[in-house]
């Protein structure tokens, strides 16, 4: 038996009694514990943390996964955020690093069950894809689910690893994947100009020449704009750094920040890192901590 982690993330953020049922589904699952639930009005969409033991992380997704085709209609959804599926992204997560492979293996196997039990065309990414150009969310996703329909159909590039070649009518389609953790985090921008977070956002994400293990874009919120980020490994690109090079690019541009947010969970070493480069506290570490400390003393670590 092995604990994995799994961070689902679906297109509904709206209607609770929706997300209450999709979480219901997940966590009728001996041995599966639901950690996190966070949603967004604007980006109309939810993200899911729970753990588990490898087959029963898997049936829980495949839960979660079969809850939101049947409540999830994407031909009458509108959002902020990109997507091409009811349940959007499934991605495994080891709870410790040696346990990758086991991610992989979970992924490709929930894949190939979506594809054959709810009629859905799965796309395998990152450590889990078949496909070197799929290692990237932002390629398998590529157009969404109104673009998506069409190029599934005439595109042999944009078939999928499982499932039909067709979207599914009203769920869509679904990324599933294995990945080391990652932080979403998001910096609000006190305006109204989406050009300034799309440039903001073009200027330090890796894959344009920014930061390395950053992904990130641009949104327009009811009432600011966002500079919403991937931090792919936060150990080579910190939320400190993320931060101050935003906050930064938009003072220069006369514009504060309003606020920032961690979308889900992270992982206790990052915000380790944000206390010793914010407090110029270059000693500190873990076991600084209290609750830490405390943890370690019950399970004898």
């Amino acid at each position: 038996m092995t604990l994995v982690e799994c961070v689902p993330n679906f297109s509904e953020g709206r209607r609770s009694e929706v997300i209450d049922q999709i979480v219901a589904a997940i966590a009728a699952v001996d041995g599966v514990h639901v950690l996190d639930r966070q949603s967004d009005v604007t980006h109309n969409r939810c993200v899911i943390t729970f753990v588990g033991p490898d087959e029963a992380a898997a049936q829980a997704a495949f839960g979660g996964v079969a809850a939101a085709a049947r409540l999830i209609d994407l031909t009458r959804h509108e959002g902020a955020h990109p997507r091409f599926g009811a349940a959007d992204v499934v991605p495994f997560v080891p709870v410790k690093e040696d346990d990758m492979p086991v991610c992989v293996e979970l992924a490709r196997g929930l894949a190939a069950r979506v594809g054959a039990e709810l009629d859905i065309p799965a796309y395998l990414y990152e450590d889990a894809a078949l496909r070197p150009e799929y290692q990237d969310l932002a390629d398998v996703r590529r157009g969404e689910f109104e673009g998506l329909r069409e190029a599934i159909l005439t595109d042999p590039r944009r078939a999928p690893d499982a499932g039909p070649r067709r979207l599914h009518p009203t769920a869509g389609a679904v990324a599933i994947g294995a990945r080391p953790p990652l932080i979403a985090y998001n910096v609000n921008l006190d305006s109204d100009d989406v050009e300034l977070a799309r440039q903001i956002a073009v200027a330090i994400r890796e894959r344009d020449g920014g930061f390395p293990k950053v992904k990130a874009m641009g949104l327009a919120l009811d009432d600011c704009v966002q500079v919403s980020m991937n931090l792919v490994d936060y150990r080579v690109t910190s939320l400190h750094t993320a931060y101050e090079e935003v906050a930064r690019r938009a003072s220069a541009r006369g514009v504060r920040v309003r606020e920032s947010e961690v979308v889900g969970l992270l992982p206790e070493a990052a915000l380790v890192d944000v206390a010793r480069r914010a407090l110029t506290a270059t000693g500190f570490t873990r076991q600084q901590v209290l609750e830490a400390r405390v943890l370690d003393l019950l399970t004898g670590s």
